[in-house]
């Protein structure tokens, strides 16, 4: 199981977390929302993570299958429901560079879609929240 940590700091909204791994990073808000932008937003983080499991998961695909992947570069963003009562979305374009013909390509791409915080997002998810 995976656990983060977080505490605010003195300036408004800057946050420090740190992970269960022992990692640190700093979260904050744009300064036009009163932050500091310090650190990412917390909706950047979670494009962040998508972006960092679909590199990961397609190099490790890639590696098994002795594919020439050399590199993955992910372009992530939100973006914003039209109306009222839609669901945002999130767009993800994916450039994959190295010796890959057409369907070793195709086959990336749907790999792409099967990462575990791809899957996590899609799927849906139960978020409890409790008082300590």
């Amino acid at each position: 199981m995976t656990s983060i940590q977080s505490k605010t700091k003195d300036k408004n909204y800057e946050l420090e977390i740190h992970s269960a791994t022992g990692h640190t990073v700093i979260a904050d808000e744009p300064i036009e929302v009163g932050g500091q932008n310090k650190g990412m937003a917390p909706d950047e983080f979670i494009i962040a993570g998508l972006a960092a499991c679909i590199s990961a998961t397609l190099k490790m695909y890639a590696q098994r299958k002795e594919w020439d992947l050399q590199e993955v570069k992910t372009s992530i963003r939100f973006v914003d429901a039209e109306k009222k009562n839609e669901v945002p979305s999130i767009e993800t374009e994916i450039e994959l560079i190295g010796e890959l013909d057409s369907k070793q390509k195709e086959r990336l791409m749907v790999i792409a879609g099967k990462c575990p915080i791809h899957k996590m997002l899609t799927n849906g998810l139960e978020i409890n929240n409790a008082m300590k």
